[in-house]
């Protein structure tokens, strides 16, 4: 589940690194932190590397790769693009070959996240630093609380600390294929605001759940997933308003380009769906990305489109608002309340295989890590684990569910602009292309690649489809606006 519905992202190779990251522990000490610190996360580097956020992974979602092998793409002139219609996904062959390598290197790196986190948090368990920590804790006071303050900053510090490298590497890549802008010591500051609320929404999760596992040490797991849905929920409808701002800047759209909130206005109400002008707002992408992207976040009061600045800058107007027809489409198609749901049926059924893999785990190798019970402080690590393997396992599945959202949002955008763009498919499919160019969307993702990874359809396919969908032409109803 993410935080927010963006219109590009493919396999969210960047949004994918730092959502492990977070799901790594945060899923684990409430799932929810893909809502909140996911997203804090995935500003800091998806936005600011990949933000195939989503990124988000991730996102938090929406155009990015391209080409199934039925639609392989191959690489093609700059002249050879201009001179046809963009009927499919091309690039030239410097391009080309920087998005291949730039996506391979994107998704070597989840995998090698994934193992590593795994193989991290089996060896402190393994040497008992996980239990030394916990000694530490014990020693110092005897009061829970106090404990809590000691070990579970410790224990997140600690795994941070293991997980840096991977962070940096992906930084450096994200400079090296000039996707990123960002310096080194505001991308630090970012990371180090991420941590800090990762931390504290880790003592706060953390301290709930132990406190839960000793007064139901049976039902502790379905306890603790009631109180995981009002704090979700209020988690989601702060973010926009709290965390959000803490890495990016955002200003009214008005303020700046009352042209295109007129636009858009314009739009919204041709769709029966009016979005208020003070619900739109510019995010100040350009000071940390070359990247263009918009996505919808929040719930109810909160709810919002946001548009990057670098978006404004980079499409013609017509393209621009075929991007607000999409982030229309989640707003109006109810895509985040959908998601949100997904979110909660996800979770309980987590926390329950995670209840009975905890007992099964201990029994078998709690006397060995020296963890002395589920009540135990140590115990929280191999919760993470669990967790970890989890969210794995269960990412195609979010990806299946995010892919199909997107295409739905796709339509939506396609039938909102007809009649108000002139040559609409045509005006879509350039948006992609586009987007893919700068990007360095991966022109011919594996299907394995795509169902494990892509948070959206292929760019290629969603080009395609971009530029073919009529059924005006052929006096078919359109799906959703009608």
């Amino acid at each position: 589940m993410r935080g927010k519905m963006a219109w590009k992202s493919g396999p969210g190779a960047g949004e994918r690194v730092s959502r492990v990251g977070i799901a790594a522990r945060l899923v684990i000490v409430l799932w929810c932190a893909l809502v909140v610190c996911g997203n804090a996360r995935s500003v800091q580097i998806s936005e600011s590397s990949l933000v195939s956020q989503r990124a988000e992974q991730n996102g938090n979602a929406g155009l990015t790769e391209a080409g199934t092998p039925s639609q392989r793409t191959e690489p093609q002139t700059s002249s050879s693009s201009a001179a046809t219609s963009t009927d499919q996904f091309r690039l030239s062959p410097e391009r080309y070959a920087k998005a291949v390598a730039y996506s391979r290197a994107g998704y070597r790196l989840y995998f090698v996240e994934v193992v590593w986190g795994i193989a991290a948090l089996l060896l402190l368990l393994r040497l008992r630093i996980v239990a030394r920590l916990r000694d530490f804790a014990e020693r110092r006071s005897e009061n829970r609380f106090i404990q809590a303050l000691l070990f579970l900053p410790a224990l997140l510090l600690l795994l941070d600390l293991l997980e840096l490298p991977l962070w940096v590497h992906w930084h450096s890549l994200s400079l090296e294929y000039e996707q990123s802008v960002q310096g080194w010591g505001s991308w630090f500051l970012d990371h180090l605001k991420a941590e800090g609320l990762e931390i504290g929404l880790g003592l706060l999760i953390g301290i709930s759940l132990f406190w839960l596992i000793r007064w139901k040490p049976r039902q502790w797991w379905l306890y603790f997933w009631f109180g995981a849905i009002p704090v979700a929920l209020f988690l989601f409808f702060i973010t926009p308003w709290f965390i959000a701002p803490l890495f990016n800047k955002f200003s009214p759209l008005q303020a700046k380009h009352p042209q295109l909130v007129s636009s858009i206005v314009k739009l919204t109400e041709r769709a029966g769906a009016p979005i208020p002008p003070e619900r739109m707002f510019l995010m100040e992408a350009s000071a940390k990305t070359n990247q263009i992207n918009a996505y919808v976040t929040g719930i109810g009061a909160s709810k919002r489109v946001v548009i990057w600045d670098t978006a404004i800058q980079k499409t013609m107007p017509d393209e621009l608002l075929f991007i607000v027809g999409h982030e229309m489409g989640h707003y109006v198609l109810g895509h985040v309340r959908k998601g949100f749901t997904l979110f909660l049926a996800g979770l309980l059924v987590a926390l329950y295989v995670a209840y009975r893999a905890l007992h099964w785990t201990l029994d078998r190798w709690g006397k060995s890590w020296n963890v002395y019970g589920q009540g135990d402080w140590a115990a929280l690590a191999v919760l993470l684990l669990i967790f970890n393997v989890i969210d794995f396992m269960g990412t195609p599945i979010g990806m299946g569910f995010s892919r199909m959202q997107e295409h739905e949002a796709d339509v939506y955008g396609l039938e909102v602009i007809h009649g108000v763009v002139p040559n609409s498919g045509e005006v879509a499919a350039h948006a992609f292309q586009v987007m893919g160019e700068l990007d360095l969307a991966d022109p011919n993702p594996s299907e394995f690649i795509t169902f494990w990874l892509y948070s959206h359809p292929p760019l290629g396919d969603r080009l395609i489809f971009a530029h073919s969908y009529d059924p005006w032409s052929k006096e078919e109803s359109p799906k959703f606006v009608k």
